[in-house]
């Protein structure tokens, strides 16, 4: 009721200024023109699973994510008014390199190192790849980056984590891992992105498939070890280049629902969903033993669209940026209720798992 009322008079604001400012003013310096997704199964949204002719992830996993709904990427990019489209189509080919430059792609594949390796497919691409191909797409187009885009950067897990692959052995120290991200993000800075968001790691040693084993401690070590070169990283960058680079401190967030998990109406944060056949994914941090549920990726998107949004300030925009958090909020809110209708659907496929 308070963000229904807190709504109706920011939209009387905004009626009685629509001849000064458009919607592109509204957007208070968020109106990215596309969207660029580099990444792993956490930010993936249908890669792997149109690679794979629509076979994994398979059922209960929802539409290619890793999850039970939508992932982060996917709630950000409404937010922000965008539509990415996967690299790979639904056909199991790639996009052609002319279409790249002209809209919105999501590169992430399940399963992506930071280097060249994939821990789910010998086949599929690691960071460098999903880089390579968006860099070799402008390459055949003759364009540079598009400096209004936005491009964001989530990758590390998989070079630490625990893996059945056995072409791959996980890195002990975060040396290569930041010197592989570290690669990417000069290409692109060179390539002429100016608008980068890059994402640190959560406690690996925190999650459902680490929690409780030996490796426990080491894996908690390299993500702190790790996000620390990161942030060192990521400023030397934007001094270089003058860009504004970022950091989206997932970290912190994963840190803090954990350990405050009413917070934000969870009540298990140790146990993935899908392994002990919830009831209630809603309820729960995890829905496998890496992977978060739908509602833990819509934390991480109010993290990031609120990251994002605080990086853009300006001395005299105080209105737009009323306005900016206004028609933020009426985003989240509208998409939560939009997820309550998923969760249903999620509950009916997870039951019908069961029964299976």
């Amino acid at each position: 009721m308070i963000l229904q009322k807190l709504f109706v008079a920011g939209a009387s604001v905004a009626i009685a200024f629509t001849p000064i400012l458009n919607s592109a003013a509204l957007a208070a310096g968020l109106s990215y023109s596309k969207m660029y997704v580099f990444g792993d199964s956490l930010s993936d949204t249908g890669n792997v699973y149109n690679s794979s002719t629509q076979q994994f992830p398979p059922p209960p996993y929802y539409k290619g994510r890793f999850s039970n709904g939508l992932n982060w990427v996917d709630y950000l990019a409404q937010d922000l008014g965008l539509t990415p489209t996967t690299f790979i189509t639904q056909q199991g080919t790639q996009l052609p390199f002319s279409e790249i430059p002209t809209q919105s792609i999501n590169f992430a594949f399940g399963g992506a190192t930071t280097g060249i390796d994939n821990t789910v497919s010998q086949t599929a691409p690691g960071l460098q790849q999903e880089v390579g191909a968006y860099l070799g797409s402008l390459q055949a187009t003759n364009q540079t980056a598009d400096p209004n885009a936005l491009y964001i950067l989530w990758a590390g897990a998989n070079d630490y984590l625990p893996t059945d692959s056995t072409w791959f052995t996980p890195f002990k120290t975060p040396n290569q891992t930041i010197n592989n991200i570290s690669f990417a993000l000069d290409s692109l800075l060179k390539a002429g992105a100016k608008q980068i968001a890059v994402a640190n790691l959560p406690n690996l040693g925190e999650l459902p498939k680490t929690l409780g084993t030996p490796g426990e401690t080491d894996l908690k070590n390299l993500a702190q070890a790790h996000n620390l070169a990161l942030g060192q990283t990521i400023n030397s960058l934007s001094q270089s280049y003058n860009a504004k680079i970022v950091s989206l401190d997932f970290a912190s967030l994963f840190a803090d629902v954990i350990n405050n998990p009413g917070n934000y109406n969870l009540t298990n944060v140790t146990q993935g969903c899908l392994l002990v056949q919830c009831q209630n994914p809603n309820q729960f941090l995890f829905w496998d033993d890496i992977h978060p549920t739908t509602k833990g990726h819509q934390l991480l998107a109010d993290k990031a669209y609120s990251t994002l949004s605080t990086s853009v300030p300006e001395p005299g925009e105080e209105l737009g940026l009323l306005l900016l958090g206004l028609l933020g909020a009426a985003s989240i809110y509208k998409r939560k209720k939009f997820s309550g209708s998923l969760a249903l659907a999620d509950k009916m496929e997870t039951v019908s798992s069961k029964s299976n």
